[in-house]
């Protein structure tokens, strides 16, 4: 009887091993806790044993829904479901985590979420689309919506390695022995479609994007109508509505600076960079203080195609060494190298997690710092459009997303 409780105890615990924390816009359930509304402080996710599908390794969040993908392949989704971008054959919101059936026979390794469109790749580089189609953003070539994910055809015989789902468009990464390919589809008004000098509509097949000749990309990014591209040596390509009401590029400009990054994030009107070194650096304008004390900042000095865009360096966080960034519309989250979380920008949701909902002009600690300070663990931050998930995993390494 005792070694029956034991092992029960025991198995409890790994089961609650795992930490996620979630806060801010919670109305549509993307928070996953079950309830529909706004929390202002973290609130620990209850959920379902994981034990047959594995850990959760990567998540995307959207304008309010969140895809989850486990270790062992599987993809569980919740939040807002009326354009079937939870992919579960029904058009309705979901306030808890729930397994993508149709997608039960392949091991998906990479996932993306957008406004109301979700995308999906698996380990042997076949992409499927689901939710709302329609600026063609699915990339069936026509305007449906579609309730369950489904395959790309014009990817079939090629080997597809990330997806990236903007408000209206999508971006798909090609690795190849000819070299990396990117695709654009959907929306394409304020050029984040990066094929055509015109204003483009919308497309609903996919087009390549020149510009990347040669050039090995790592990453590809898409928020609001933007579009990025970080390669493989740490240069960061952008295009799409400029940051900071700086004027659209129709095609990819390389940022001309001399960091080398690792990493970018993008909003709707901000990006984060960041460094080797774990330094952060933004692009965009001030709107509810997304870039955070704008007259101290000191200046990358970088020009991209005739739009004058500004690299800044992040203040207040003077002795931190960063170790991962995310965005949301128009808020940003950066994580420490001790397991501190910061936010700043816009709080109307709560999404900064500081108990409030005051917008912030400089990063601000999110007080679940003590629960993330137990035994060695991965720490994951992600950004929907007004919510903000940390995920904590004690002795395994996240994925690269």
């Amino acid at each position: 009887m005792e070694e029956n409780e034991e092992g029960r105890a025991k198995h409890e615990e790994e089961e609650e091993e795992q930490e996620l924390w979630s806060w801010g816009a919670g109305t549509d359930g993307q928070l996953g806790t079950g309830r529909l509304h706004d929390e202002l402080l973290p609130q620990l996710l209850h959920l379902p044993s994981l034990s047959s599908v594995g850990r959760i390794s990567l998540l995307a969040c959207g304008g309010a829904h969140v895809l989850a993908l486990t270790s062992g392949g599987k993809v569980l989704t919740w939040g807002r479901g009326t354009s079937g971008q939870l992919g579960h054959s029904e058009i309705v919101n979901s306030p808890h985590p729930k397994l993508i059936i149709s997608l039960d026979t392949y091991f998906i390794t990479h996932a993306s979420a957008g406004w109301n469109h979700s995308g999906f790749v698996s380990d042997a580089g076949t992409v499927f689309t689901c939710g709302d189609g329609s600026f063609g953003q699915l990339g069936h070539g026509d305007y449906s919506s579609h309730f369950c994910p489904v395959k790309v055809s014009f990817f079939e015989d090629q080997r597809v390695e990330q997806i990236a789902c903007g408000m209206r468009h999508s971006l798909v990464l090609l690795k190849g022995g000819s070299g990396d390919e990117v695709y654009g589809f959907g929306s394409g008004k304020r050029g984040q479609l990066g094929i055509s000098k015109d204003n483009i509509k919308s497309i609903s097949l996919p087009e390549r994007i020149y510009g990347f000749e040669g050039v090995a990309i790592a990453s590809i990014i898409a928020s609001g109508d933007q579009s990025a591209a970080l390669s493989a040596v740490g240069h960061l390509y952008s295009w799409g509505k400029g940051f900071g009401g700086t004027s659209s590029a129709h095609s990819p400009q390389s940022l001309p600076t001399s960091l080398q990054l690792i990493k970018a994030a993008v909003g709707w009107n901000h990006a984060l960079a960041l460094t080797g070194g774990g330094e952060v650096f933004l692009l965009g304008g001030n709107h509810h203080g997304v870039l955070g004390n704008p007259e101290k900042m000191t200046p990358a000095r970088l020009l991209a195609d005739s739009r004058e865009t500004i690299l800044e360096k992040v203040h207040g966080l003077e002795g931190n060494r960063i170790v991962d960034i995310a965005a949301g519309a128009e808020h940003s989250v950066i994580l420490t190298d001790d397991g501190v979380i910061k936010t700043w920008g816009w709080g109307e949701h709560g999404q900064l997690g500081l108990g409030n909902t005051c917008d912030q002009t400089s990063p601000q600690e999110v007080s679940i710092r003590n629960r993330f300070q137990k035994e060695a663990a991965a720490i994951k931050i992600y950004c929907g459009s007004g919510f903000t998930i940390a995920v904590r995993t004690p002795h395994l390494p996240f994925q690269t997303d």
